[in-house]
């Protein structure tokens, strides 16, 4: 993308003019805001969907079987630690310099939180649900599928929130092998000093996060009536 365009008409992106606010930007480049906008949103949606189905029965071991509990938030939290910027060019030799990548290595990032999460949701059922389920005769996965984890969903939604606005960030940093949706406008814009493309991936990167917040909070709502009304009470 270049910077230095020719304009019949004064703009707030040309050859003199570098506005950070520009509409002019918006209208021209909508196309390639629209498809780096839902490469983003795929990219995001793909790596905590991921990362909840590897986040899942981590946990649900780590619960069964105490000892490993120490064992697998270590690897998970080690994970986290690893700089992007080493972890994507670690992949790409399995994966390729594709989508990919950078949807595994979100999701494993996002270990740290899920996991975490999921086996705090479970520590929070008191103690006597546990055992009045299991004094009407619930097995142990009908006490898990149908006692415990609607107990547990609000401190599990709470951290798949955490987990999800941290990944629309990091999503960003996709660019270096090249998808990151908004990531790669913002890394051009970076270099090309193109204001308005810099500030326009930002901010749409920003109002993602929110509605992506908004919609997981707004399924919790629904999946969790009983709270609704204890609140209201």
């Amino acid at each position: 993308m270049t910077l230095l365009v020719s304009a019949a008409e004064p703009s707030c992106y040309n050859r003199t003019v570098n506005d950070w606010w520009c509409p002019a930007y918006l209208s021209d480049y909508r196309t390639e805001l629209v498809d780096a906008t839902v490469q983003h949103l795929l990219i995001t949606i793909s790596a905590v969907l991921l990362g909840v189905a590897i986040a899942f029965p981590m946990a649900l071991l780590a619960r069964r079987y105490v000892r490993l509990e120490t064992a697998i938030m270590g690897v998970s939290t080690a994970l986290y630690t690893v700089p992007s910027l080493a972890l994507f060019p670690l992949l790409v030799p399995f994966t390729g310099i594709t989508a990919t990548t950078v949807v595994l290595g979100l999701a494993l990032y996002a270990l740290t939180i899920l996991v975490r999460s999921v086996l705090d949701g479970l520590a929070s059922v008191p103690d006597d649900v546990r055992e009045s389920a299991r004094g009407l005769g619930y097995g142990r996965t009908s006490q898990l599928m149908k006692i415990e984890l609607p107990l547990a969903l609000p401190v599990m939604m709470a951290g798949l929130r955490v987990a999800t606005v941290s990944t629309v960030a990091l999503t960003t940093v996709g660019a270096l092998v090249a998808h990151g949706g908004l990531g790669n406008l913002i890394a051009d814009g970076v270099l090309t000093n193109f204001k308005a493309e810099l500030m326009a991936a930002c901010v749409l990167c920003v109002v993602i996060a929110v509605l992506l917040d908004v919609l997981i909070v707004g399924a919790q709502r629904l999946a969790t009536p009983w709270t609704r009304t204890r609140v209201s009470a």
